[in-house]
């Protein structure tokens, strides 16, 4: 169900009723609604929040110009799910196991060498060919027009590791038939980072150089199309964007590997695949198209939306609507901050809610709570003329960084 809020320059149409949206992330929708560059309007996902210069949950057509800090700064960042042959019968007693070894083998964490192959001392040969083959060249001729984007040691650390915040790998049941899923959600970890930090101060230098007026907020400076700068941020956030997707590909690759070595036995882990993105931009039409924190829905694509630690997730059919730009939610969205969390909520209340769920239950996650994100149930009833259900998975092992 679509409202409509004729706030901004260009209509502003909101997929969230039953879904409260709070006052900063309305600014924040109407400041981009109001920008000249902006149109021929503004969808907004039910799990809009609150987020850097562009609302999260925000899908945003731009012409002849990209908005730096409305892609933001977690590059590619999105999701990843398999159907395995696994029943959740073959995993009894072995979830605690299944989740120490992923903890074990896959690092987790951040930022630097925390949660990266450097901290394991054990950098796996295929990451680093992957690395070599695919992304080596393009990142030095990057980096050799903007240096202020490397740093000691280059990203094939990073590559196939999970990072930190709401990132995460689950072993799901489906709860139609008891099948089981693996989920896990990742970007372009530092590097994307550094690229989306680096040209968002790039465009706020330009915007000031070119004496132009970004009257509601200059992060929201864009970059022109037919410049310099925005080329090498074209190939800057596509190498990002296809570094989030691998790393996503390497991650599922070892933890597939890793739970057949806990259970002893050969199982088949690609029946069915669906990999995401959810902070992106890409071309269409003769305009682009930023998605932050959505996923595209075309008619009849799969997509994932998760719900918060211990909450159910979504395998999801894309409808095709073409008001929404063919976009849906990302998952359930933050009803309040990681600091008002943790005032909220304690260590009891987050053990109660992800009771069943073999994942952290310690102080350092309280902000990941289930209580800190909106009423899954709710974002997906709000956009049912976005995306059909396709399965409905429940998390057995969750793991956080």
């Amino acid at each position: 169900m679509i409202e409509m809020v004729e706030k901004g320059r260009v209509p502003i149409k909101l997929w969230t009723d039953g879904v409260q949206v709070e006052h900063e992330a309305m600014e924040q929708i109407r400041n981009v609604a109001s920008l000249p560059v902006v149109g021929p309007h503004v969808a907004i996902m039910p799990d809009a929040h609150l987020g850097y210069g562009a609302c999260v949950g925000s899908v945003i057509p731009t012409r002849h110009v990209i908005i730096p800090s409305a892609v933001g700064v977690d590059i590619g960042c999105g999701m990843m799910a398999v159907r395995t042959d696994l029943t959740v019968n073959g995993l009894e007693g072995r979830l605690p196991a299944i989740r120490a070894a992923l903890e074990d083998q896959i690092p987790v964490g951040g930022p630097g060498v925390k949660g990266s192959w450097t901290e394991k001392n054990n950098l796996p040969r295929p990451v680093f060919t992957v690395w070599e083959r695919e992304f080596h060249d393009e990142y030095q001729r990057i980096v050799a027009k903007h240096p202020k984007i490397e740093r000691a040691g280059e990203p094939y650390t990073q590559l196939g590791t999970l990072g930190t915040g709401n990132h995460f790998i689950e072993v799901c049941q489906d709860q139609e038939d008891g099948g089981v899923w693996f989920m896990l959600h990742s970007g372009s970890r530092g590097v994307g980072n550094r690229i989306g930090t680096h040209f968002i101060q790039v465009a706020k230098e330009q915007a000031l150089k070119l004496d132009r007026s970004v009257k509601v907020d200059l992060d929201l400076a864009w970059l022109d199309e037919g410049t310099v700068l925005f080329d090498d941020y074209v190939e800057a956030v596509g190498w990002a964007q296809r570094y989030a997707r691998r790393n996503r590909d390497l991650m599922m690759e070892q933890v597939a590997g890793t739970i057949a070595i806990v259970l002893g036995r050969v199982f088949k882990a690609d029946l069915m695949a669906v990999n995401c993105h959810h902070n992106y931009v890409e071309e269409r039409a003769g305009y682009y198209l930023t998605r932050k924190g959505a996923v595209s829905a075309r008619l009849g694509e799969l997509g994932i939306i998760p719900g918060s630690m211990g909450a159910k997730s979504f395998i999801v059919r894309g409808l095709g609507n073409p008001e929404s730009f063919e976009s849906c939610s990302h998952g359930a969205g933050r009803r309040m901050s990681r600091g008002a969390a943790k005032r909220t909520f304690s260590l009891e209340d987050h053990a109660r809610a992800t009771e069943g769920v073999e994942c952290r239950k310690d102080q350092g996650v309280i902000d990941e709570t289930p209580g800190a994100y909106k009423s899954i149930d709710a974002v997906m009833a709000a956009q049912s003329d976005l995306v059909e259900v396709a399965a409905t998975l429940k998390a057995l092992v969750c793991v956080k960084g």
